[in-house]
């Protein structure tokens, strides 16, 4: 593909990036009360770490200020990595709109990772920055461990975005077989939710299981973020921690967009 190709195409999705941020709008009330939901999250998990922190001063490898600012900020990432490209594709599949998709002259993987990441940008200013305010004028949020830390927190969030996109464009190619996967979305979602660091720590976890679950990427969505923000780790190993993220996203576009295509290669199609 010749180069100015290459760059009508990215100019393609950076308007499906445009389109996702445009649609997100219609449901802009959602993203009022998720204010309000996050908010009463963090206060669950600020006084159950509270009454932990009760008896052990430095519970879990972390001081009390170390974890509430952990328990606010990681679901400050949380609000800004989610998107639905997984149900979306299932809804598809099921109306049968996914044809419409496939006759598309675009990358269907990079499609709807474009519409993800348009809808990241209106979570960022609508339901993150929000939270991110509310919470640090309650709760005692320290800031980044330095500034480098905090731009270095903010590149590992990039990545933590497309590593959930990539991962749930995967889940999504499955319906295409399996037409509903509402199962496998349940499964995705509390492994992710648990093995991501966001509701426990990982240093919570016995040893075996550490090791074990470090061969997995789902610690780079939002473990590792947070440990670059709190200053855990040193500068070579958050380039180490980086580059890591950076290599499951990579492996894990290549294997997507090869999973399409062989899914894809024979679709029934349902509806209208």
């Amino acid at each position: 593909m010749s180069a100015a190709a290459e760059i009508a195409n990215w100019r393609v999705y950076r308007e499906f990036a445009r389109i996702g941020f445009v649609n997100i709008l219609a449901f802009r009330l959602r993203y009022y009360t998720g204010v309000l939901t996050y908010f009463l999250n963090v206060t669950v998990y600020y006084f159950i770490w509270k009454a932990l922190y009760a008896s052990d001063p430095h519970f879990a490898g972390f001081s009390f200020r170390e974890i509430v600012t952990y328990v606010a900020v990681g679901w400050m990432i949380r609000s800004l990595y989610f998107n639905n490209i997984d149900q979306d594709m299932a809804q598809e599949v099921m109306e049968g709109k996914i044809s419409m998709t496939l006759i598309k002259p675009v990358s269907v993987q990079w499609m709807f990772i474009s519409q993800a990441l348009g809808e990241t940008v209106f979570r960022l200013g609508m339901l993150s920055l929000p939270v991110a305010a509310v919470l640090s004028l309650v709760f005692p949020v320290s800031p980044p461990a330095s500034l480098a830390h905090g731009a270095l927190f903010l590149l590992s969030l990039l990545g933590s975005v497309l590593l959930v996109s990539t991962l749930n464009f995967i889940v999504g190619a499955c319906a295409i077989r399996l037409k509903s996967i509402l199962g496998l979305l349940r499964a995705k979602f509390f492994v992710q939710e648990l093995l991501s660091g966001l509701l426990v720590p990982m240093t919570l976890f016995p040893a075996p299981l550490q090791k074990l679950f470090a061969f997995l990427p789902f610690e780079h969505i939002g473990y590792t973020p947070m440990l670059i923000y709190l200053g855990k780790l040193n500068f070579p190993q958050v380039a180490r921690a980086l580059a890591v993220q950076a290599l499951w996203v990579v492996m894990l576009a290549t294997f997507g967009a090869w999973f399409w295509d062989r899914m894809s290669r024979k679709i029934t199609i349902h509806g209208g």
